[in-house]
Order: C-alpha cells, then structure tokens, then sequence
C-alpha cells in the first residue's frame, strides 16, 4: 500500500436520481447522495462528513433512513450485483452495520427500500423483469417473505411501510397499487384496484389506514383501507403571459382527514420516458411529504402546493404555493425555473422544507415565510448555492487566488472558493462549454465554448469577454506556469496565443487525431500534447517543432503530465496502462488492473501521484513509481473520471467527473516527507472592477447621497407640521376631557345620595328579616323537639329486638364451631397419613437419581478422555498432511513456472490453428446451408403443390353446403319479418285504447279538481253563515234579556215568513242524496282508473320484453348473415387465386365483371359453369316461393286455433363456424327479407 493518502474535504455536487435522495438526520443535519458518497451536511456549521459506498461500486439506486434516524440503507450495484449496505449513524465515523449481498433469488438491482416504525425490518423493492418485494429481518440477514409485484415488466417507484404497523406495506407503480400484510410467513394483497390504472409516481401514509398517492397526470387520490375515497386534480393552464401557470381544480371534497406522511420519490428518468411534448403537459407528482397542518406535494416544473386542512370540515384545501424562483444569471431565465422537484422533507420542527430537483440542485425554505406571505407565491432558496446539472468538461485552479474553475455540459461556468467552500462566481451562456483555464494570477480565465474560444475577465460580480478567437469546438486549453501564453486546441491543431497582445504566436501542427490534453513544462519552454491517434508530442516554443515523440497506434491517449524535472513523462489512455515516456521511448508501463485510466496529475514536489478511473475512483501513488499495484484507491465519483488537479501548493486534490460534482481532498504523505510547500506571500484579496462600473457606483452613490440629505429635509419639515398638529390636538382633548371631569364628578355626587337612600331601606328590610326568621325558628324547635321523643321510644323497642337477635346468633356459631372442629381433627389426621406415604416415595426416587448421576459422571469422563486421544491424532496426522502439502506446493510452483512458458508457446500455436479451422468451418456451413435451403424449397414446392388439389376439392364442397344453409336461412328470415309485422297490427289497437284511456283520466283529474274547488268554496260560505248566526244569537240573548216577549213573537213571525216545513224535508232529503250519488261515481271511477293503469303496465312490460327478444334476435342474424358473406368473399377469391396458380382456369379480367357485384367477390369459371349456376339460382328461387307460400297457409291455420302465440322466443341455430354464399334469389322474390 502506497504512503499517499487522501481525504475527502468537501464536495460540490448531488446525484438527484437517486430515489429518496434527501432527509434530515436531525435539526440541522440533512444527508443526500453526491458522486459516490452519502453527505452528511451541518447547514448551520457549513461542514460536511462523508459516508463512502461500497467498493467497486456502479451506481447508487436508493437510500433510507430508519425512522429511530439510527441507521442507513444504501442499495448499490457492485460488479453487476445487488447490494444492500446499512450503516450506524450514531457512530463516529459511521460504520457498516450488515451487508446484504447473498440472495436466493434473481435480482438485478433494488429501486426503492424501507425501514419498518421499530426499524428492525426492511422492505426492499427489485426491478423488473424479477419484480420481488423482499421483507427482511435485517439484522439476522434473514428473508421473512418474498412476493412477486408484477409480472407485466412495469416500472415500480416506491415501497413503505404503515408507520403504526410492521405487517402492512405498500407498493406503487405504473399501473400498480397495492397493500399487502405479512401474514403467516407470506405476504398477502388486501386491496382490490378498482377504475383504470393510474401511473401512481408516489405515494405516502397519512394515518394507519389512510394513503395519499400521486400519478404522472397531475392527480391526487386518498384510498382509505385500499378505497378510494377523495381526488384532486392539478390542471396545467396557459396564462396570457409568456410563462404558464397551475390550477387546482377540486372535483370532489372528502370528509376524511389527512394526517402526516412521509417523503418519497420515484425514479424520475423511468416517468421522464412517459412524458407528453404538448404544449400543455400535465404536471407530474414526484413528491409528497406532510406536516402537522396538512401536506406538500410536488406540482409540476418549479412549484409545490401546500394543503392544510380546514376546521369546519375534515378534507383539505390548497393554501399556499411556492416556486423556485428565476435565475438572473441563467441564459433563459424565463426556463431556468422549470424543474421538476424529484424528493422532499420537512425537518423535524417543521421550520424547514427542503427540495431536490431534477436539474441537481438543492432548495430551502422556512415554514414561517410561507404564513406571511399570504395571497402571493413563497419561493424558495438554494440550500448551499447552485449545482451542476451536467457532467463537468473542464477545471481549473490558479496560484494566486484559492479558486477553482469549472465548466459543463449544462451551459455553465463557475467558479468556486476551495477554502471557504462557496461559490464565487456563475454565469450560464447560450453554447455549450468544453474546456476553462485560470490564469495564474486568478483575475482572467480562458473558455472554449461550441462556436468560439473566449478570453473573459473575472470581475467582482461577473465574468465579462474582453476578446474572442474563431476557435470552433475548442474541447482543451491551458495557460502556461507564468501566464503569458496559453494553448488552445482545435481538433488536432494546437493554437498559441500570448495573454500580452492577445495574438496567435504559433500553430502546432502534427497529430492526426483529436488532441485530448496539453500540458506545460516548469519554464513554459515546452509543450506537451497527446491525442486519440496514440501520439505523445513533446513541442518546443521557440521553433515551434516536436522534440521527442512516442506513438503508439493501439492506444487512444486520455491524458497527459510531466514531471516537475521536465525529463519524464507520463500518459494514460484506453490500453488500461500507465506509461513513463522519456526521450521518445517507453520506459515503463504500470497495469491498471481491469479499469481505465481517464486523469492523471503530479505534484509540484514530484513526490506524489494520482490517477483517475473509468469507474470513478481515486488512485494515489508514490513518485518514482516502485513495484506494481502499490496504490491507494478511494471510492470518490459515480461516472469516469474527466478531470484531475493539484493546487500549487500540493495542499489540496481537485477531481471532477461525468457526474457533475466536484471533490475537494486534502492530501500528505505518512512518511512525512517534504510535500507541503509554505506559501511565501498570502493569497490575494484584490479583485477586479471595470472603470464603467466604479464610475456608475459612484454616480449612483452620490445620488444617493443626494437623496438622503432630501429626505432629511422632507423629513424634519413633515416633523415640524406633526408636533404643531399633536400641540392643537392636544389643546382639544384636554379642554374636552375637563368638561368630562365636571360632568362625572356631579354625576358622581347625585350616585352617592342614591347609595345612601338605598343603604337605609336595605337596613329596615333585613331587620324585618331577621324577626320573621327568629320567629320560624322557635316553632321549628319545638316541632322538631316532639319528633325527637317519638324516634326515641322507637330506638328503644328496636334495640331490646337486636339483643334477642344476637343471643341466638351466638348459640348457634357455638355450635358450628364444634362440628368444624371434629372435621378439621379428622381430615388432619387421613392427609398426614398419606404425606407419611409421599415423603416414603420421594426418598426411593431421589437415591435413583443419585445413581444415575453417579453413572453419568463416570461415563462422560471416559467419553471425554478417548475424545482427547482422538483430537490429539487427528492433529498430528494433519499436521503431517500440511507440511507434505507445503512441499509439494513449493514443488509445484517451480513446475507451473515452467509450464506457464510451454503453454503460452502453445497457446499462440492453438489460437493460430484454431483461426483457420473457423473459417474453414464457416465456409462449410455456409455450403451445408446451402444445400440445405435448396432441398427445403423443393420439398417445400411439392407439398403445396398436394394442398392445393387437396383445398380446392374441399373448397367446392364447402361451396356447396354454404348454398344450402343460405337458403334456410333466408327462410327463417321471411318467418321472423312476419311475425314482427303481426305483433306491430296487435300493438296498435291496445296503444289506442291507452291513448283513449289516458284522455279520460285526464278529464276525471280536471273534473275532480272543480269540485275541489267547490268544496272549499262551501266551506267558506259556510263559516260565514255560522259566523252571522252566532251574532244573531249574541243579539237575540241581549234582546231576551230585556224584552223576551217582544222576541219571541218576533222571531216566530219571521220563521213563519221565510221557512216551511216541507221545504225544509225537500232540502235536506236532496242534499243527502246528491252527496251519495257524488261520492258513488267517484269510487268508481277511481277503481276503474287503477284497473286501466295496472293493465298498461302489465301490457307495456309484456310488449316490451318482446320487442327486445326480437331486436336482440334480428341483430345477432345480421351479424351471422354478414359474417358468412365476408367469409364467402373470401374463400372465392383463395379458390380464384389457386385456380390461377395451378394453370387450371383463366383469370376473368377486372373489365369483364358486371357493374352490379364487385370483381373481388366473382369466381373466375368458364361461361358454361356461369350457365349452370344461373339455371340453379332460378330452380332455387322457385322453390322459395313454393316454401314460402306453404308457411303462409300453415300460420293463417294456426292463427285461427284459439290461444295461439306467435313463438317469439325460438333461436335459429348458431353458424359462426358455417360459410354463406351470396344469392340474389330471395332478394328478388321477397323483398321483405332485405337487409
């Protein structure tokens, strides 16, 4: 092992398609995935703690935390395995608890994990083809249940477990939601899926049986007990700006309540396949998380909606919405926004939301800020500051500043501070960047973008071009050690420029493929370039021709560096070596055992090195290089390597790779030896302005100064105004408040005279009071006196009755005493007999057991002692055995040596023979296949030669057959078109006789409501009339009372004036007759209409069930009759066909055929064959008619016999396996049968 080491410091970076790619480990502690690492980020402190991945790692798929926040599961792929990884957190650095690697069945990589409430089980996702669901017991490393999920090849997102229960679990995916229990060492589905599946994106628990899901259609569904039970959609509307914006359009509102949930994410490049390219697509939920108030959910490109429930009902409502916001900084800042948030977690207070999103980066926002900012969206800000999205093409790192540059695949360049770990500048352009440079100095830096190679001053707030070279596709370029000149490629010419006049000095013509790095030497004097033609080019300025050169064709170069001496250089490329060229020659190459080597980098001191890999680690050597495989290798990225540099003063490693993060690592060396270099001056802290912008800021400054002194003057005057206005004010309130003093007090005094009045009248009353009370209270006491004295003489008789009580109850416990205790005595003396017997018993079987434990002892003794003898054997014949073995391994490895010699001399000689037995052998079985194909292809010819014959003799008398069924088929049909038209003559008779019935029913009603009305308006008459009589009583009472004579007389005048006994007889007689008659034809007609009704409907249900009988009927012959047509059509034109291919008849030209059939459905015959088949059709149709004209006499007989039916429900047989030939015949000779 190599005395180098490397540790990781910091890391600019985040893997974002890592499913559940973000959590809180506690308050301040968040953990995500970056390269191939696990970060541990303190947002307060700004350090970071790295939990690295297993070795020979491929890719990190899924993480999870236990909800104890203890440990952390990591599935991995590992040399094309599944690999599951759980660490303790709690320690100090964290430590691999289990490693969960051996599987007893087919799995390809796992895509989403959980940890159960109690953390003591993990539930572990596979991807498809296998699909299992795995529910381990993870610390005994032992597989409880094991279940298939899918078996359609679907793309599963997300796996949890209930938060209340260890045995329930859900799973989602595209098409797939399922809850399943462990029970009985399997897992079962509880839930049925019910409507059409949804690709269901995420999902999380709201209560022990309530679940939240998402799906890529921008929809929200709560099942409850696997029901679902409420729905939102999220619908996507384009404003009548520019940018668009989301709607919440609620279709339904549930009365269930959403507790908290957890966080997930699917796996956002399997649902990125599925998405639309519309103009308006729908937003997708890749995330929800909860919190006390409600829930968020992931909306679409750049917004989350927050849901908080509402107090009078039990269902939630949208209530805030929060955006990531625009970059200033961004090419398009209109666009910079739309990302899609993949992950999201509330920490554990609640006070903080963050996001991850499918551009890598990082967002935060604080809960209290979405509360103030109420109406208006809340935005987000970046958690740390703003990430790669793409892999990282170039890096950079000057001498005077502690700064390093980068560039991407995303259109960015950045530039970071390697001490304080922060970004210092950002700046995104419309092309994309290959290559950057830093200038020793720190204050320019040179970019090679798609279309132009750019020279660009690093100002204080931005990254401005100062001049710009026509270099297209510029991938590398580096300034020299003094900053005077600096190289640029282009394709395989090399470009020098100085940094003075800003010309192009020279052009370095030689490699014929792409230059892939440059590098300088330690005077500028020399250039090194190497490239994808095998070539290493050693280039002097001063003439501008190659010194040395080393060119090696099967070997495509990757990178480049040279020693600090200049004597020695070294490459590494795609041959997986590491070669140590010097004057032109190989000195030396270093395997790199199975991987590639993509970087390289040396140390200014020459004393160490390290190297970069296709799969992403970190190699550090020592310089000069010793014996093989003596090197350090550190887990760092999750894709190759692209570059690799050392500061200037060897303090600090800087690697950046495909996956877009960058890694920060403080190297030294065991040994101790002088590496670190002690920096004579400090870094600088100048930083650079234009004069344009010191000129602006001090124009702006000096306005607003300006305005300051403005606004002390507005300022002091609107003062001036307030106080004189507070003084007149104050004046007023106080002569007001005066006046208010005087009224108060007299009022005050009038209150007091009352209070007095009042004490003085409440005084009597009381005294009153008091009097009556004294009085009630001593008739009190003497009623209560006599009552006392009866009770007492009852206290007396009832006392002498309990005395006698008692005497008896002591006699008789004396004598139960004394049979208790003659009984007692008895049973005492049978059970001391039988313990007598026991304790016997028990002393013979405790001296057997003595024995036997006597006997074991000395039988276990022997044992052990032949045991010994045993091991004490067996050990020296082993013994033996290895050192017989040890030499003849000794022996054997001498003569492998020599085999080794002999079989490679014979395998060069085997591989030789073996190349020309397989072309000998291919041009063989080319030959044999042949001959093979033909053979096929003549037996092939005979037998459809034979199969012909065969289906056109079968074909005829299928033909045939069809003809016949086709005419009984017409038959059947005339049949059902009679019996249809005679149901219909039957029908119409009984629809009158409603008609009829319904106008009269209609009459009865109006009739019915006159007399209503009648009624009523007797009845008012009536009371009127009763009223009038009551007063004429009133008065005829008062005039009694004064003149009874006068009134009688009076009233017996006017009765014999205006009423006469028959008259009245009459009257009454008729009124009860006319009442009789009136309520008589009413019942009658009321049962006559309820007969009426309760017929139509018997008579409607009947007709109807017909109808439909004989609809259902018609349809299915049709089908059949059309069927059987496309069938004939079909076999008439196979027959046609094979007829033309045998020779055996001419084929009938398309200008031939009749106008009124279709040439495809004519058979190619001979006029004579057409002759007959006319003469046939017409024999057919006669005897149709014949047939036809006999079912016409049979029914006109049978409908004359009384209580027959037309036989509605009779089927005609099925011929859907039958072929039918097309006649015109009964067409014409009835049109009825039509179609």
């Amino acid at each position: 092992m190599s005395t180098v080491v490397a540790q990781s410091l910091h890391v600019f970076g985040l893997r974002s398609h890592v499913a559940n790619n973000i959590f809180f480990f506690d308050e301040q502690i968040i953990i995500f995935p970056s390269g191939n690492y696990c970060v541990k980020y303190n947002m307060d402190q700004k350090w970071q703690k790295f939990i690295p991945g297993s070795e020979k790692s491929q890719a990190m798929l899924a993480l999870s935390i236990s909800p104890n926040r203890r440990y952390l599961a990591i599935s991995e792929t590992v040399q094309e395995k599944a690999v599951i990884t759980i660490y303790e957190l709690s320690s100090i650095p964290c430590r691999k608890r289990k490693i969960l690697n051996n599987f007893d069945f087919p799995v390809q990589k796992f895509v989403s994990m959980a940890f159960s409430p109690d953390s003591k089980y993990l539930l572990a996702q596979a991807s498809p083809p296998e699909s299992n669901l795995v529910y381990w017991l993870w610390e005994k490393q032992k597989v409880m249940a094991i279940v298939r999920t899918d078996t359609q090849n679907n793309a599963i997102y997300q796996v949890s477990f209930n938060p209340q229960d260890n045995t329930q679990v859900c799973v989602t995916g595209n098409g797939i939601f399922k809850l399943l229990r462990f029970t009985e060492g399997t897992l079962k589905q509880i839930n049925f899926q019910r409507g059409e599946p949804q690709n269901y994106l995420s999902h999380a628990w709201l209560s022990d049986d309530k679940i939240i899901v998402g799906t890529d259609t921008g929809k929200l569904f709560l099942f409850e007990s696997g029901d679902q039970r409420w729905e939102t959609n999220i619908m996507v509307k384009e404003p009548t700006g520019d940018l668009k914006n989301l709607e919440v359009i609620h279709e339904s509102e549930s009365l269930i309540e959403f507790p908290p949930v957890s966080s997930p994410v699917p796996s956002f490049e399997q649902v990125v396949k599925a998405s639309s390219h519309g103009q308006l697509a729908l937003p997708q939920v890749f995330a929800i998380a909860a919190y006390s108030k409600g829930f968020a959910c992931s909306a679409g490109p750049g917004r989350v909606l927050l849901f908080e429930k509402m107090e009078e009902k039990d269902f939630y409502r949208e209530s805030r919405e929060i955006r990531i916001p625009m970059d200033p900084q961004s090419n398009d800042p209109s666009q910079s926004d739309k990302q899609d948030v993949l992950c999201m977690c509330f920490s554990p207070s609640e006070e903080t939301l963050i996001a991850s999103t499918s551009k890598q980066q990082l967002y935060s926002i604080t809960m209290s800020l979405t509360e103030i900012t109420k109406g208006e969206p809340a935005h987000f800000e970046y958690l740390m500051y703003p990430l790669h999205s793409a892999s990282i093409s170039g890096l950079a790192t000057c001498i005077r500043k502690p700064l390093i540059a980068t560039c991407s695949l995303d259109r960015s360049v950045r530039v970071w501070n390697y001490e304080s770990n922060t970004l210092e500048l950002y700046k995104e352009y419309q092309e994309e960047a290959y290559t950057v440079s830093l200038h020793p100095s720190g204050h320019f830096v040179v970019v090679g973008f798609a279309d132009k190679l750019r020279l660009m001053n690093l100002l204080i707030d931005d990254i401005r071009s100062f001049k710009e070279y026509s270099v297209r596709g510029c991938k590398e370029c580096c300034f020299s050690n003094g900053g005077h000149l600096f190289a640029a490629v282009n394709g395989n010419v090399i470009h020098i420029f100085t940094t003075t006049s800003l010309e192009n000095i020279s052009n370095l013509k030689g490699h014929t493929g792409k230059v892939r790095s440059v590098v300088w030497n330690a005077d500028d004097s020399k250039l090194i370039s190497c490239g994808t033609d095998g070539a290493v080019y050693e280039w002097n300025l001063s003439s501008g021709k190659r010194e040395t050169e080393c060119v090696l064709k099967s070997c495509s170069y990757n990178c480049v560096t040279i020693s600090p001496d200049g004597k020695v250089i070294f490459a590494v490329g795609s041959d997986q070596t590491l070669k140590e060229i010097a004057d032109s020659s190989v000195l030396r190459e270093m395997s790199a055992f199975d991987v590639t080597y993509t970087a390289i980098a040396i140390s200014h001191s020459g004393r160490m090195m390290f190297v970069g890999t296709s799969v992403g680690t970190i190699r550090s050597m020592k310089h000069p290089l010793l014996v093989q495989k003596e090197f350090n290798e550190y887990q760092a990225h999750a894709g190759p390597v692209t570059k690799m540099l050392l500061t200037f003063d060897d303090q600090y490693l800087l690697t950046a790779a495909d996956d877009g993060c960058l890694f920060t690592w403080k190297v030294f060396d065991k040994d101790g030896r002088g590496i670190k270099r002690e920096r004579e001056v400090g870094f600088a802290e100048e930083v650079l302005v234009t004069k344009t912008d010191m000129e602006e800021k001090a124009q702006v400054m000096l306005e607003l100064k300006t305005r300051v002194e403005e606004l002390k003057m507005e300022t002091e005057y609107q003062l001036r105004l307030k106080d004189m206005n507070y003084s007149e004010k104050l004046k007023e309130l106080t002569d007001k408040f005066i006046q208010e003093m005087e009224s108060l007090k007299t009022k005050n005094q009038v209150l007091r005279t009352e209070k007095e009045k009042q004490d003085i009248m409440h005084q009597e009353h009381l005294d009153d009071l008091l009097d009556t009370q004294s009085r009630e209270l001593q008739d009190l006491e003497c009623c209560n006196n006599q009552k006392l004295l009866l009770e007492y003489e009852k206290y007396q008789e009832l006392q002498l009755k309990s005395q006698r009580m008692q005497e008896e109850y002591e006699k008789q416990l004396r004598d139960n005493d004394e049979t208790k205790s003659q009984a007692l005595e008895e049973l005492t003396e049978f059970y001391e007999a039988k313990l007598q017997e026991k304790t016997a018993l028990l002393e013979e079987a405790q001296e057997d057991v003595r024995q036997q434990l006597r006997e074991f002892e000395e039988t276990k003794k022997q044992i052990e002692e032949d045991e010994d003898r045993e091991i004490q054997d067996i050990k020296t014949k082993y013994e033996k055995r290895l050192r017989d073995e040890k030499e003849s391994n000794l022996r054997l490895k001498g003569e492998t040596g020599i085999m080794r010699k002999k079989f490679s001399s014979l395998q060069k000689e085997i591989e030789e023979r073996a190349n020309d037995i397989e072309i000998l052998k291919g041009e063989q079985v080319k030959l044999q296949g042949v001959i093979k194909s033909l053979e096929k292809d003549i037996q092939v010819l005979k037998r459809e030669i034979q199969e012909r014959d065969e289906t056109i003799q079968d074909k005829e008398k299928r033909i045939y057959d069809l003809k016949k069924k086709n005419q009984e088929l017409e038959k059947f049909k005339f049949v059902l078109d009679y019996k249809i038209k005679e149901l219909k003559k039957q029908i119409e008779p009984r629809e009158n006789e409603i008609k009829v019935m319904k106008e009269q029913i209609q009459e009865m009603e109006a009739e019915l409501e006159r007399f209503h009305k009648q009624n009523t308006q007797l009845e008012l008459n009536i009371t009127e009339l009763w009223q009038k009589l009551k007063a004429s009583d009133q008065e005829m009472c008062r005039e009694r009372q004064k003149e009874p004579r006068l009134l009688k007389e009076k009233v017996r005048g006017l009765f014999e004036k205006y009423v006469q006994r028959a008259d009245m007889v009459e009257i009454a007689e008729m009124n009860t007759d006319l009442q009789q008659e009136y309520a008589r034809q009413r019942e009658h007609l009321e049962r006559n209409l309820a007969t009426l009704k309760k017929k139509v409907v018997k008579e409607s249900e009947l007709h109807r069930a017909d109808y439909v009988r004989i609809m259902q009927e018609n349809v299915s012959l049709i089908k059949e009759i059309n069927e059987l047509r496309r069938e004939l059509k079909f076999t008439r034109s196979q027959v046609y066909d094979l007829d033309a291919a045998l020779k055996l008849t001419k084929k009938v030209r398309p200008q031939d055929i009749p106008d009124t059939v279709p040439s495809r459905d004519m058979i190619g015959i001979t006029p004579t064959t057409r002759l007959n088949e006319q003469e046939e059709t017409g024999r057919i149709i006669e005897m149709q008619r014949l047939e036809i004209q006999r079912l016409r006499e049979q029914i006109q007989e049978q409908e004359q016999v009384p209580g027959f039916h037309p036989l509605t429900g009779v089927r005609l047989p099925s011929l859907i396996d039958s072929e039918l030939s097309f006649l015109p015949g009964p067409i014409i000779g009835n049109p009825a049968t039509q179609i």
